[in-house]
């Protein structure tokens, strides 16, 4: 999904991720940023969300687009959903963590609070990388005081049901959840209007 179009009045919220994020086989309008969005407005909250996701990113990918997001947005809070492809690829976990990294720094440097979004992978990886992927998360967010969801697909990683027929891509049935599970952490880091 293309970024949203030019900033409109209030604070910023950014979304940079990659599949999970951007729609991918879904209903336009249908994910889980679309129904924060509209959550947001629901709740007279004055945040705009912009969607700056790219089908099949990874984080070296989304730390090469983060300045110009930045700098067209100006975001209050970026929310960053990325790793997942660096890990289906077998990259390694240290560079996917070093550029988590410079995302947030890069984020916090403009003033941005940040909420990173971690994600699992599934164990035929190794149980090795498997772990240390899942912990990266975690790590990036206590050394930056980040704002963290543990876990994206809490309460639909185990329902086939939720899934598209490629098993690894959410149907529209669960982009509420997923939703919801960022709410609850976004919700408390938004100033009143």
């Amino acid at each position: 999904m293309a970024a949203n179009a030019a900033p409109g009045p209030g604070p910023a919220i950014l979304v940079i991720g990659d599949s999970l994020s951007a729609e991918y086989g879904l209903q336009r309008d249908s994910g889980w940023v679309a129904l924060l969005g509209r959550r947001l407005a629901q709740e007279k909250t004055g945040y705009q969300i912009h969607n700056s996701s790219i089908s099949g990113d990874t984080t070296s990918g989304g730390l090469s687009r983060l300045p110009a997001a930045l700098a067209r947005y100006r975001p209050e809070i970026v929310i960053l959903e990325l790793g997942s492809n660096d890990a289906l690829r077998g990259l390694s976990l240290k560079m996917t963590q070093d550029n988590l990294s410079k995302m947030v720094a890069m984020s916090q440097q403009s003033r941005a609070s940040v909420l990173l979004l971690g994600m699992r992978i599934p164990p035929n990886y190794g149980r090795q990388y498997t772990e240390q992927f899942q912990q990266l998360f975690a790590a990036t967010a206590q050394e930056y005081k980040a704002a963290l969801v543990p876990f994206l697909f809490e309460g639909i990683a185990a329902d086939k049901r939720m899934f598209q027929a490629d098993g690894m891509h959410p149907n529209e049935q669960a982009q509420a959840t997923l939703a919801e599970n960022v709410w609850e952490k976004l919700q408390p880091m938004l100033r009143p209007q």
